[in-house]
C-alpha cells in the first residue's frame, strides 16, 4: 500500500481537498498498486499456481466489506483520523493508540518492502551489485525527497500512479496480442488448467498460504478513508471504494490470471515480477526494459510518498499525546527532525536486514507488512457495530470477512518463509501492548494517557 504525500498529517488545504467521487476512486486505485503487487503476486502464484486468483477474490471481498463499514462510519461522522479515530472512539484510547502504532509501523514496514523491491528490479540491469547497496542508494534518494519536499514532486505524484496503471495494462494488452499469434506466440502457448491438481498444484494448504499476498496487494484501502475529508459530497464516499476495489480487482484477476497461464507456477520467484517471466520466451525485448523502469520510476515516487506519511503521522501521533513530544518538536528542517530521525534509522535497520539475509528479505518483509495492515482492517470491522446501528446483512458480511482475514493470517503458519513475517508482526504487535501496559501500570484510569506518554 502507498500513501500520497502529508497524509496523516494535519495540515488541509480547501482548494486542494476538493475531490468528486471519481477522482477519490483513481487516486485509490493510484495508491493502492504498488512493487509489492508487481513481486508479490510471483511469490503467491510459487505457492498455489492459478488458484491464487482465489485469493485475490477473497481479499477483494474483504476489502470491499471493510471499505464499506469505513465508508459507513465517515458518512455519519467525518473524522481526519479516519479508522484511528473511531478505534478510539468505540474502544478507548489505548484502541487509538494501537491502531496508530500499527499502522505506523505496518507503514514502515512497507516503505521496506518497496526499498528491497525496487533493489531487486534495479538487480535486472546489475546483477552483480548486492542488495544492500542498492537499498542504501533508494533510501538516500527518498529521504531527499523528503527534505526537498517539493511542490513540483507532489503534483507528478498522480503521473506516477498512472505509470503503474499503465504497466499492468501494457503487460494484458501484450499477453492477448501473443495469444493470437504476435510476437512468436499462438493461443497453444497458454495453459487453461482443467484438473485439480493444476488449478491446486500445492493442495489446500498451497492455497491458503497464499492468501497473505492477495491481502497485501489490496492494502491501502485505508488510504481512502484519510482521503475522504477532501471529498465535495462526503455521502459519496462508500460509491467511490466500492467502484475503486471494483476496477482494482478487475486489473489484478485479468493481469494475475494471464501470467499463471503462460509458464509453470515454479518458474515464479521473489527475485523477477511475475509479469516479466511470463512474457519472456516471446519477440519482447523491450518489455522487460520498458516494464522494469515503469515499476521503478512509479515504485520510486511511492515508496518517497509512504516516507512523508509516515513521518507526518509520527508528528500527529505526538500532537494527540499517543507518542513522545519531541517528535512534534519543529526544526530548521521542512519535517521534524527527530521525526525524520526515527523513519531513517527504521530504513537503515531495513537495510541492514538485506545485507544479512538477502534470499528471502522480500517475502518476509511482505508477510509481515501485509499481516500489519490487516490487523487493523479488524479494528475497523470491530468498531463498525459500536458506532453505528448495522442490520443483520452487515453483521453477516462483518463475520464473514474476519474469517477471510483470520484465515489469511493463520495461513502465514504453513510455510516458513510466511512464518517468520508472522513472527515479525508479533513482535511489533507485543511491543506496542507492553508500551500500553506500562502506560496503564502508571495508574492513570483506564482510558487516560499521560501527555506525550
Amino acid at each position: 500500500m502507498e500513501l500520497p504525500a502529508r497524509v496523516g498529517g494535519k495540515k488541509d488545504n480547501n482548494k486542494d481537498s476538493k475531490l468528486k467521487w471519481w477522482q477519490l476512486s483513481l487516486i485509490g486505485v493510484g495508491c493502492t498498486i504498488g512493487t509489492g503487487y508487481f513481486l508479490g503476486s510471483g511469490i503467491g502464484i510459487s505457492k498455489t499456481g492459478p488458484s491464487i486468483v482465489i485469493s485475490f477474490i477473497l481479499a477483494g471481498i474483504t476489502a470491499m466489506i471493510v471499505s464499506e463499514a469505513l465508508g459507513k462510519m465517515f458518512v455519519q461522522d467525518p473524522q481526519k483520523g479516519s479508522f484511528r479515530s473511531y478505534t478510539k472512539k468505540a474502544f478507548g484510547r489505548w484502541a487509538g493508540f494501537s491502531s496508530g502504532w500499527v499502522y505506523w509501523f505496518s507503514e514502515m514496514l512497507i516503505s521496506g518492502s518497496q526499498l528491497t523491491a525496487l533493489s531487486i528490479l534495479t538487480r535486472f540491469w546489475f546483477p552483480n551489485v548486492p542488495l544492500w547497496i542498492l537499498a542504501s542508494i533508494y533510501a538516500t534518494l527518498g529521504i531527499i525527497v523528503v527534505l526537498i519536499g517539493t511542490k513540483g514532486f507532489e503534483r507528478v505524484e498522480n503521473l506516477f500512479a498512472v505509470i503503474k496503471v499503465a504497466a499492468i495494462l501494457m503487460f494484458i494488452i501484450l499477453a492477448i496480442l501473443v495469444l493470437f499469434g504476435f510476437f512468436g506466440g499462438s493461443k497453444n502457448d497458454f495453459n487453461v488448467p482443467t484438473s485439480t491438481d493444476e488449478i491446486f498444484a500445492h493442495g489446500i494448504m498451497g492455497l491458503w498460504s497464499s492468501l497473505i499476498f492477495g491481502f497485501y496487494a489490496f492494502g491501502g484501502i485505508e488510504v481512502m478513508g484519510i482521503l475522504s475529508v477532501r471529498l465535495q459530497e462526503k455521502k459519496e464516499v462508500v460509491k467511490s471504494t466500492t467502484v475503486m476495489l471494483i476496477l482494482l480487482t478487475s486489473i489484478y484477476l485479468i493481469s494475475i490470471f494471464l501470467a499463471s497461464g503462460f509458464v509453470s507456477h515454479n518458474k515464479f520467484n521473489a527475485e523477477e515480477s511475475p509479469f516479466a517471466i511470463a512474457l519472456a520466451d516471446y519477440n519482447l525485448a523491450f518489455f522487460p526494459h520498458v516494464f522494469n523502469a515503469g515499476i521503478i520510476i512509479a515504485g520510486f515516487s511511492t515508496m518517497a510518498a509512504s516516507l512523508f506519511a509516515v513521518t507526518s503521522m509520527l508528528v500527529t501521533m505526538a500532537e494527540d499525546g499517543d507518542a513522545p513530544k519531541l517528535f512534534a518538536k519543529k526544526g530548521k528542517l521542512k519535517v521534524p527532525p527527530f521525526a525524520l530521525s526515527l523513519t531513517i534509522s527504521v530504513l537503515v535497520i531495513s537495510i541492514i536486514i538485506a545485507r544479512l539475509v538477502p534470499d528471502r528479505v522480500y517475502e518476509y518483509i511482505t508477510t509481515a507488512a501485509g499481516l500489519m495492515l490487516i490487523y487493523n482492517w479488524l479494528f475497523i470491522l470491530l468498531s463498525f457495530p459500536k458506532l453505528m446501528k448495522v442490520t443483520k446483512i452487515d453483521h453477516i458480511k462483518r463475520y464473514l470477512a474476519m474469517v477471510f482475514i483470520l484465515l489469511a493470517i493463520f495461513g502465514t503458519l504453513l510455510d516458513k518463509n510466511n512464518r517468520m513475517g508472522l513472527l515479525v508482526s508479533v513482535i511489533f504487535i507485543a511491543i506496542i501492548l507492553i508500551v500500553i501496559f506500562c502506560i496503564k501500570k502508571r495508574g492513570k484510569g483506564k482510558n487516560e494517557y499521560p501527555k506525550g506518554l
